[in-house]
């Protein structure tokens, strides 16, 4: 309370003891309840004028913080491969029944394997193991506390940002229970398998295989590649505890159309336990088809670079970069042009492009000829100002011509391109539009449309290199990026008349992949409809087992996921309000399991990241002494904390309760004795 406020609070009560004295004693005839009066009145004007002031107080709460104690458990298939699982599951009970353990932590449970979640039941289903969203999680949950973590794992990850990095984000000490034995056995394994997932017909794809051994004695084995069962490649390798590994490229022929699944093995050893990790399958779909794309241009730009680098990096597609003369004359290789910032030497190509109906991709900016690309089309018209302006881009969440993927446009950078208003002569979409300085002009940045039988996509801006950059920046992979452009050009690419229902899935999935299946439907005015009741109904080609599964709505499109469905190849049909529109198709799902990869816990690293947090690591068989370690550990005390707070008096309802007393005793004295 501060010192003026203390002096108001003086005045205050004088104030009040002179109204109540110069009411009842100067001006009011003696009588015996007057000083009770008085008093009376005293007290209702001086807590009225307290409340006036309203001086406020500190309290101070007094309370203790027990340290946390996080468990966290992996969850994946590879608990129950290593034998793990009872062990685990007793750990944990062990755990969550100590009393001691209960005295000294608050405890918290958490399970981890393709996802990071609070502890339900543990199943060892999970397909993958991701430590990434262990430890970035935890120290947003637990950073202002201390919570040392048990981590009991295999340490053996599938996917994601090395987990001894990872470890590093949590500033907290890390208690290791490593699920696995220390004996080393000999075994044979496919470390990894590199091919690209598509082939041409009466080509030949590259497939690298990288074979490793563990032991210390030499042995030979025997690497084969089969499809369908007939050999298609065989050799023999020799391996000791020196040369332990082989890198073999080979290549093999693509002779058949359609999806071909392979299976690349290594003969087992005599005592080898795991032979599981012998063997990867793989598949590659050969088409007997390539778009071509041409990149017309008369200018140099880092958007030409990035076009080409994103068209090639699907397999099916080739890009070529050339000027209007040499598209000229060899216009008829190419499936697909893309028109960079045009100018009047375009004139011919867009008279070519016009008589053979082609498809085109026209991308503006600042060096474009906004007055001859106005004149030479009438798709649209660009108001001519002679500004550069630069846009930001916001996607349109009812656009409904393709799936955008994954790519976030609030995070990429403006393009830019000349200043003025946009508009279309015939019906368009769009995908994106144009914002500036994060105000939303109703105009589009990118657009598509159909016109005559010939279909198009307009980009009213330039510097899309720094677009893939940013998706990098954002992901660490130019994936997002590229599949965006590669629906461009799959859209601009294909003439196919536009279907009400869309699906979009692989052609094969690994057995340990998120298999998710997407699709769109459209009304009957081509507009998304997103009250439809979409399901899949899947057939198991071996079995004739038929499952009928409903899709789910997320955003713009529909998914359904086909993750616990058994290895095998499906015929599927999508049907839409049951029946009204139905799509069929064909996928395979390899019989590949990541988690049975391993054969022993990864020890070392878990023992380093216990070493490096100040931690200490357990094997499974031997954890009797972690809960005496963490009870005895002097850095988990628990902390007497104390909490200030500034009260105002008004928030006192006692004072409240005092001014209604004092005015009702008043009242009753003076009605009881014919005062009022």
């Amino acid at each position: 309370m501060s010192g003026s406020t203390l002096i108001y609070i003086i005045l205050a009560g004088i104030t009040a003891l002179l109204l109540a004295l110069f009411q009842y004693i100067y001006k009011s005839k003696k009588r015996k309840l007057n000083p009770i009066f008085s008093f009376l009145r005293f007290i209702t004007i001086f807590s009225v004028l307290l409340l006036l002031i309203n001086p406020k107080f500190e309290k101070l709460t007094l309370y203790n913080e027990k340290p946390n104690l996080v468990v966290v458990v992996d969850d994946s298939k590879s608990i129950i491969h290593l034998d793990q699982d009872e062990k685990t599951n007793e750990l944990l009970q062990s755990l969550s029944n100590n009393q001691d353990l209960s005295n000294k932590f608050n405890l918290d449970f958490y399970t981890f394997g393709s996802e990071f979640k609070k502890l339900d039941s543990l199943s060892f289903n999970q397909t993958q193991t991701n430590y990434t969203s262990v430890f970035s999680s935890l120290q947003q949950i637990y950073k202002e506390s201390s919570s040392p973590i048990i981590l009991i794992t295999d340490g053996n990850q599938t996917f994601g940002r090395d987990f001894e990095f990872s470890a590093k984000q949590y500033k907290q000490p890390v208690f290791s229970v490593i699920l696995g034995d220390t004996i080393t056995y000999s075994d044979l394994k496919i470390q990894q398998l590199n091919v690209n997932k598509y082939a041409y017909l009466k080509n030949k794809f590259p497939v690298e295989v990288i074979a490793v051994y563990n032991g210390n004695t030499p042995v030979s084995s025997q690497l084969t590649i089969k499809r369908n069962n007939a050999t298609v490649y065989s050799t023999n390798l020799q391996f000791s505890k020196i040369n332990n590994s082989h890198t073999l490229n080979i290549t093999l022929p693509s002779d058949k159309v359609g999806i071909n699944s392979y299976t690349v093995s290594l003969s087992p050893l005599a005592t080898e336990k795991n032979t599981v990790n012998n063997s990867k399958p793989f598949a590659l779909e050969v088409i007997d088809q390539k778009t071509n794309v041409a990149i017309v241009t008369s200018i140099s730009h880092p958007d030409i670079g990035t076009l080409k680098k994103s068209i090639e990096s699907n397999e099916q597609r080739s890009a070529y970069v050339m000027s209007p003369l040499e598209y000229i004359n060899d216009k008829d290789n190419y499936q697909m042009v893309v028109l960079y910032q045009p100018n009047s030497v375009f004139k011919p190509v867009f008279e070519s492009l016009d008589s053979d109906g082609k498809n085109r991709f026209i991308i503006g900016g600042i060096n474009t000829d906004w007055n001859f690309l106005n004149s030479i089309q009438d798709v649209f018209k660009q108001s001519i100002t002679n500004q550069e302006e630069s846009f930001q881009a916001i996607y349109n969440q009812n656009f409904a011509t393709f799936l955008k993927g994954d790519l976030n446009f609030d995070n990429l950078p403006p393009l830019e391109s000349e200043f003025g208003s946009v508009a279309f002569n015939i019906p368009a979409e769009t995908l994106l539009f144009k914002s500036i300085n994060n105000n939303l002009v109703n105009e589009a940045l990118l657009a598509t449309y159909e016109n005559v039988g010939q279909r198009g996509v307009v980009l009213f801006g330039e510097g899309i290199w720094r677009w893939r950059s940013q998706s990098f920046l954002d992901t660490n992979s130019f994936n997002q990026f590229d599949d965006f452009i590669g629906k461009i050009v799959q859209y601009v690419a294909s003439n196919k008349r536009r279907n009400r229902l869309t699906v979009n899935y692989e052609s094969f999935y690994n057995g340990s992949d998120n298999i998710k299946i997407t699709a769109q439907f459209f009304n009957k005015n081509y507009e998304f409809d997103a009250a439809a009741t979409l399901e899949i109904v899947v057939k198991n080609l071996e079995t004739n087992n038929v499952t009928t599964i409903p899709f789910v709505l997320q955003q713009n499109s529909y998914q359904v996921n086909l993750n616990n469905f058994p290895p095998n190849d499906y015929n599927f049909t999508v049907r839409a309000n049951n029946g009204e529109v139905t799509l069929s198709g064909h996928t395979k799902i390899l019989d590949y399991n990541v988690e049975e990869q391993f054969l022993n816990a990864n020890t070392i690293k878990l023992q380093r990241i216990a070493q490096n947090s100040s931690g200490k690591s357990y094997f499974i068989a031997n954890t009797s002494e972690i809960v005496n370690d963490l009870i005895t550990d002097s850095r988990f005390a628990t902390i007497q904390k104390s909490n200030k707070n500034v009260v105002p008096l008004i928030d006192f309802k006692i004072l409240l309760v005092l001014i209604i007393l004092s005015l009702t005793i008043e009242w009753f004295l003076r009605k009881y004795n014919g005062l009022i």
